[in-house]
């Protein structure tokens, strides 16, 4: 039989190449799959244990696909952190620029923290792992990104009343403490059954309480 007419020979039945949009979607497919995979096989050990066969064979991909998106697992682990901590900064960042008392600020930064551990179990206890952890690149991007939440909550407080003509350096000291406390508390609330949520819930909003306190009658030296 002839080919058709205006028909290249030998590319009868052949699937179209696939589009630039499709390439890059397939690609982003696979990055997150790759991170799911990791973020899972974390639930149960350490970074510095896992081996990137052991996240390939989760993700279903190749071991050499996965150096297509990463450089090595720390690489991996670093973006575990972007991602673990970004939307607590947004949900923090509407809190305290909204309007009313500081003990509504307090109670309000509270159930953020609970609903944010309770959405995301899984980045909470990588950064319960990971944050003291033996893999120093992600030890390192840990404790960027909780100075960079306590520098975009100084600025916060640069427009509170109680806290507008304090120094920077007062405003960051201040951050600084209550973000210790809001991390410290997603840490404990993610092990935590209900009632062990439930007073910790409460301890965190009296330390809050504590530090609002006290900060109402700073006097910088």
């Amino acid at each position: 039989m002839r080919p058709r007419r205006g028909a290249a020979p030998g590319r009868r039945g052949r699937a179209p190449a696939p589009t630039p949009g499709a390439r890059q979607a397939q690609k982003q497919a696979s990055r997150r799959a790759l991170l799911d995979a990791a973020l899972a096989l974390l639930a149960e050990q350490n970074l510095s244990g896992l081996g990137v066969r052991e996240v390939t064979r989760a993700a279903g991909l190749s071991p050499a696909g996965f150096y297509r998106h990463f450089a090595d697992l720390a690489e991996l682990g670093v973006v575990l952190v972007e991602e673990s901590l970004a939307n607590l900064h947004g949900m923090i960042r509407a809190v305290f620029a909204g309007s009313g008392e500081a003990e509504q600020l307090i109670d309000r930064s509270v159930e953020v923290i609970a609903a944010h551990v309770a959405e995301h179990p899984a980045y909470i206890r990588f950064l319960a792992r990971e944050r003291h952890g033996g893999v120093k690149p992600v030890r390192d991007a840990v404790a960027a990104e909780l100075a960079r939440f306590a520098e975009e909550l100084a600025a916060l407080l640069a427009v509170q009343p109680d806290t507008a003509d304090w120094s920077a350096r007062d405003r960051r000291m201040l951050a600084e403490l209550y973000v210790d406390r809001m991390v410290s508390t997603a840490l404990a609330l993610v092990e935590a059954d209900a009632a062990e949520r439930a007073a910790i819930a409460r301890t965190v909003r009296t330390q809050l309480r504590l530090i609002n306190l006290g900060s109402r009658h700073w006097a910088a030296d």
